[in-house]
């Protein structure tokens, strides 16, 4: 039976329940990659007095991890509780969002498993007119003779106050030295480990540190080979390549413009993706890209000077290779640089526009980190990169060679 308008309509209706741009992965079964760091976490939560920092750039997909492990865990005999952290917190109100999302029966004060709303709840810390580090413990030693906890807290990095993260990283060495049944799992930025490590060094052997770096393309690419055969649909070859090569490690984008190219797709009446259809997506993503995206690029790039090479210095920065956090050397700018203007340039010729680009008179759009004639550089937001990259692909500065 063909598919008529109506199918078309309904199906383009249902693409943003596969490709999700706007919010973290919930099911796992259109989790994509992530292996590596799954069996981690699994290796973690099974060994008792083994705890967690999970750690990476922003926009790596970390609280879609958490999402998933938490899913994963919770279908065995593990209590799971996951949290947001965010800047209003400190030690005690975060542990308050943890026990509020386990549910204790007021009858004989077992733990409810699931829903079930005709058991009368009780408020575990309803007689703590504060919490210490010593109630907490107590309160854990009591849950977990009932069911092993595995506890995460997301965007721990959030939390600003510093003695709440030494407080914390006295309660992971408690749990870790008593060999009590419960999991912490904290979910944060690179730099947020090194500041719970510094807050108590002996820690360290109890907080076992899993990076997240940015995905690789095979991994960008099972989001379409899990999530387009829901939808009835397909995808060529070289149209995946290119949403991956230009994702540039960032599941966002991957979402954003297979979200895009799905729609372009079924509008116009095939179930199969294209080169081209990419081609209208890169456009449609552009312009839908965040506010703040499209306003740090104009302003960074943008000078009277007719001659300038703001654009081009800061595509080249977006290409150049990096580190596990994002960094990058002004050498590393210089290849994508000649590429880019079928120049060559020195590292005189372009230093300025790195320390504009770190400076508010053109944003700043960079971060630098270390000392004169060492200094390395990365995109402060790292989802500005991949729009950079777009930006060249969209107005001509990258050619079709340059992306194959």
């Amino acid at each position: 039976m063909s598919t008529t308008n109506n199918d078309f309509d309904a199906l383009s209706l249902r693409v943003s329940t596969v490709f999700s741009p706007a919010a973290p992965i919930n099911l796992q079964e259109l989790f994509a990659g992530r292996m590596e760091q799954l069996n981690k976490i699994a290796d973690v939560i099974n060994q008792r007095g083994q705890h967690a920092i999970v750690f990476g750039e922003r926009g790596v997909g970390k609280t879609s991890l958490a999402n998933i492990i938490t899913a994963i865990f919770r279908q065995g005999n593990f209590y799971t509780v996951k949290v947001n952290c965010d800047s209003s917190d400190n030690y005690e109100s975060t542990w308050r969002k943890v026990f509020a999302q386990i549910k204790i029966s007021k009858k004989d004060f077992s733990m409810v498993f699931g829903k079930n709303p005709q058991v009368e709840l009780f408020d575990i810390t309803e007689h703590y007119s504060i919490l210490t580090p010593e109630n907490i413990r107590q309160i854990l030693i009591t849950l977990s003779e009932q069911a092993a906890l595995l506890i995460v807290l997301d965007e721990f990095d959030r939390i600003n106050d510093q003695i709440s993260k030494t407080m914390l990283a006295d309660t992971i060495k408690t749990l870790s030295d008593e060999s009590i049944n419960v999991t912490l799992t904290l979910v944060g930025v690179a730099d947020s480990v090194d500041e719970l490590i510094d807050q108590h060094q002996s820690i360290e052997r109890a907080l076992v540190q899993i990076q997240m770096p940015r995905m690789s393309q095979s991994e960008l690419n099972e989001i379409f080979d899990k999530g387009l055969p829901k939808l009835g649909m397909t995808i060529d070859d070289n149209a995946k390549n290119r949403i991956s090569h230009l994702s540039q490690g960032l599941p966002h984008y991957t979402h954003l413009m297979g979200l895009h190219s799905a729609r372009q797709a079924l509008l116009e009446k095939t179930k199969n993706i294209s080169l081209n259809h990419v081609k209208k997506a890169i456009e449609k993503s552009l312009s839908e890209a965040q506010e703040s995206i499209q306003r740090g690029y104009h302003k960074a790039i943008m000078s009277p000077q007719r001659d300038n090479i703001f654009k081009e210095v800061l595509l080249a920065c977006a290409l150049a290779k990096s580190d596990n956090l994002g960094y990058f050397a002004p050498a590393d700018v210089r290849e994508p640089l000649r590429k880019i203007k079928n120049k060559s340039y020195e590292i005189a010729s372009f230093a300025r526009h790195l320390y504009d680009f770190c400076e508010a008179v053109r944003g700043p759009i960079l971060q630098r980190t270390g000392k004169r004639r060492g200094f390395r550089y990365r995109f402060i937001n790292p989802l500005m990169q991949p729009y950079v990259t777009m930006q060249g692909f969209a107005t001509g500065l990258l050619s079709e060679d340059f992306l194959s």
